[in-house]
């Protein structure tokens, strides 16, 4: 949700900037910028007369060999565009001009990027001229010559095609000398930075990069060659070796789409399946919302209006599906690790607890913050596309953070939406104190976590008070994202309420609650109106002439819902349990959820790159609307669906199965061991993973006795 912060607060500033009367002088160079609509052409005329020495009188130094070869591929290119060469007109035909709809929050003319990057003229046998595509950053409150520190904020950007062998510095010179002949005055706010450009040639791969294709290789190599040898040598399929299982395609899809009928194992939670992807779900269209920002949209303003529909409200409050993760999280915790601890008289080995844990979770991360920052721009291109993934330069000087799980109190924020995993990681190390206190003492270390669970919720309550923290956009409170919403100690209430959840269920599995229909309606009447109060709450303080709401509401709404949630979703969970889900047990628990189950946390990881690959690739001007957000929302959840699929099989699975091959071995074979290994082996198999984590839970689940 901070993502959507950013680009509505420059919105509301491009608004506030345009309600206001502007100075004589700021209109008569608007009036002489309108001229300038064809950027392109009015560098073409300019410059039809250009000679070398020309050239090299206007810069403000003795020409380089680097200025020289840029001087000459220019003259050739106005030679070639006097004589109506193609490839000449394709270089000035590629560029874009002053974006229209300026006032609609449209910062972007892309012009023709392909168009440019295709351009490849032989001169000589020695010279060959290529189109180089780059971006003219205009910041309009110094291009307007308007001192005026929220106008200085906003900028637009331009599509420019300059021959490869100039620099930024030789284009910033040619666009000085043009825009000082048409404004007849020196214009400020105005560059092309070498970082916004893009040729047809590619970089060599760096060490990285190669290291990545490798490892990516190795395993499709391996899954590839088992999945043939199990296809061709293993006709009987309850004998394949143990080791092709591991690897093979063929094996692992099968597990993977294998549907488990409902109620055949009584330990199971079905609904949880339907939970979990439906909070999926919700993340992925809000960060679809988000995504805008980074695109080339031409009526991005419509935001503004957008946030006072009701519908904006979900989208907006998309967060609480990270407190449906925690609560998960905290129950499956709880619920599965205790009943391990009833078999082994309350003795867990917490190192080999952390190693599951880090077998399931920590390859395929390692593995997303490579491609992330490695293959992003060799998979695809596109204007946007120049600088990678949003968080690149986190994950090149702080990718170390990620992967130790602490990054959500860092500003490192490698893969924008790990910091989830690290408040997850974290919640789970200090889950043994918990279990183990939960099997000694019982209700008493039970009212202790309660206690625990109050003080946070205090502590957050008191955060927001003295710091005047808000949680709406609009709001002039001080914004407190790293504070209120990365910290573990803020977000633990959910996970917290789902292990006491869970602590609660195992005191009472197999036990049938008698509940009149009256007790049935009045908990979902609770539970609804929690849902709805928790999403809709703040709804009338967006609309116009409605007052801002205080420091003390807001910190009340911020922390309330922070337990109201959770504890809607425990009622959900029990009401399906107890057979009163009625149409919500039907829909929750659809076996069909059961695949993408499996699937959602490598789609957790995934969703974004996608995303981003959709978003900046774009060649033209997108438009902002519910529709086409939705429209966009498909594509990005099948084709992260596919990927998710393809990372399974590559690096879920195959780790997945080696701890579980390898905890096999350790296993004593006596037959009373083995009946209980079988059974907690079904246990997690069918309760998967937690939230945003799919395939983690089975290693939080496997605690071993000694």
């Amino acid at each position: 949700m901070a993502n959507i912060v950013g680009f509505i607060f420059l919105c509301g500033l491009l608004l506030v900037r345009a309600a206001q009367p502007m100075e004589e002088d700021v209109l008569q160079k608007l009036q002489g910028i309108s001229q300038l609509r064809s950027l392109g052409l009015a560098f073409a005329e300019f410059f039809k007369d250009v000679t070398l020495d020309d050239l090299d009188i206007r810069m403000p130094r003795l020409p380089t060999e680097a200025d020289l070869l840029c001087y000459n591929d220019m003259t050739q290119f106005m030679t070639a565009l006097k004589s109506g060469e193609l490839w000449a007109l394709n270089m000035i035909d590629a560029w874009g001009s002053i974006p229209s709809g300026l006032l609609t929050g449209n910062a972007y003319d892309l012009g023709n990027f392909d168009e440019c990057l295709n351009i490849k003229k032989g001169i000589s046998e020695t010279t060959v001229i290529r189109g180089k595509y780059c971006f003219l950053r205009v910041s309009l409150g110094e291009f307007l010559g308007v001192n005026n520190p929220k106008l200085a904020a906003l900028s637009f950007n331009t599509a420019t095609c300059f021959p490869a062998s100039c620099s930024a510095a030789h284009m910033n010179a040619f666009m000085g000398q043009l825009m000082n002949q048409l404004v007849n005055s020196s214009i400020n706010g105005m560059s092309i930075s070498d970082s916004s450009c893009q040729t047809s040639e590619r970089e060599p791969w760096s060490g990285l990069m190669i290291f990545t294709v490798v490892i990516l290789s190795l395993m499709g190599s391996a899954v590839g060659l088992f999945t043939l040898f199990d296809y061709l040598f293993c006709t009987n399929q309850t004998e394949v070796p143990v080791i092709v299982k591991i690897f093979s395609a063929r094996a692992n899809s099968r597990a993977l789409f294998r549907i488990v009928q409902n109620k055949s194992n009584p330990n199971v939670i079905e609904c949880l399946h339907g939970i979990r992807c439906m909070s999926l779900f919700w993340v992925i269209i809000s960060h679809q919302y988000g995504a805008n920002m980074i695109s080339a949209c031409i009526n991005i303003l419509k935001m503004m209006t957008w946030l006072k529909l009701p519908y904006s409200s979900i989208i907006v409050h998309g967060g609480f599906a990270v407190d449906s993760f925690l609560f998960l999280g905290g129950l499956l915790v709880a619920l599965v690790a205790l009943r391990s601890m009833d078999r082994t008289h309350g003795k867990i080995n917490v190192l080999l607890m952390y190693l599951h844990r880090l077998i399931r979770i920590f390859p395929i991360l390692a593995i997303a913050i490579l491609v992330y920052t490695n293959l992003m721009t060799e998979l695809a291109d596109g204007p946007l596309l120049q600088s990678g993934y949003t968080g690149k330069s986190d994950c090149e000087t702080g990718w170390y953070w990620t992967l130790l799980f602490v990054n959500n109190y860092t500003k490192a924020k490698c893969l924008s939406h790990s910091w989830y995993l690290s408040v997850d990681m974290q919640l789970f190390i200090i889950s043994p104190i918990l279990l183990i206190s939960l099997y000694k003492w019982g209700k008493k270390a039970a009212a202790a976590i309660f206690i625990l669970t109050v003080l946070l919720i205090g502590c957050l309550f008191a955060t927001m008070m003295v710091n005047n923290y808000t949680v709406q956009i609009m709001n002039e409170g001080k914004d407190g994202t790293q504070e209120l919403y990365y910290a573990t100690h803020t977000h633990a209430t959910p996970w917290l309420i789902g292990f006491l959840f869970g602590y609660f269920l195992h005191l009472n599995r197999g036990k049938q609650f008698q509940l009149s229909w009256v007790v049935v309606w009045a908990g979902w009447g609770l539970c609804l109106a929690m849902i709805f109060t928790s999403i809709f709450a703040l709804y009338p303080s967006t609309q116009s002439g409605a007052p801002p709401l205080s420091t003390l509401a807001e910190s009340f709404y911020y922390t309330l819902t922070r337990v109201g949630w959770p504890l809607a979703l425990c009622w959900v969970v029990f009401a399906c349990m107890q057979g009163y889900g009625g149409l919500a047990n039907s829909f929750l628990s659809s076996p069909l959820w059961q695949p993408l189950s499996k699937l959602s946390y490598s789609a957790f990881i995934w969703h974004l790159f996608i995303m981003e690959i959709n978003e900046r690739s774009v060649r033209t001007n997108t438009f902002f609307s519910d529709y086409q957000v939705m429209l966009k929302f498909w594509s990005t959840l099948g084709f992260t669906l596919l990927l998710s699929y393809l990372m399974y099989l590559l690096v879920e699975a195959p780790f997945g199965g080696l701890d579980n091959f390898l905890q096999s071995q350790k296993k004593p074979t006596n037959d009373k061991t083995l009946n209980r290994v079988s059974d907690q082996t079904q246990l997690n198999k069918n309760n998967n993973e937690s939230a945003s984590d799919p395939r983690a839970t089975e290693a939080r689940a496997q605690i071993l006795a000694d």
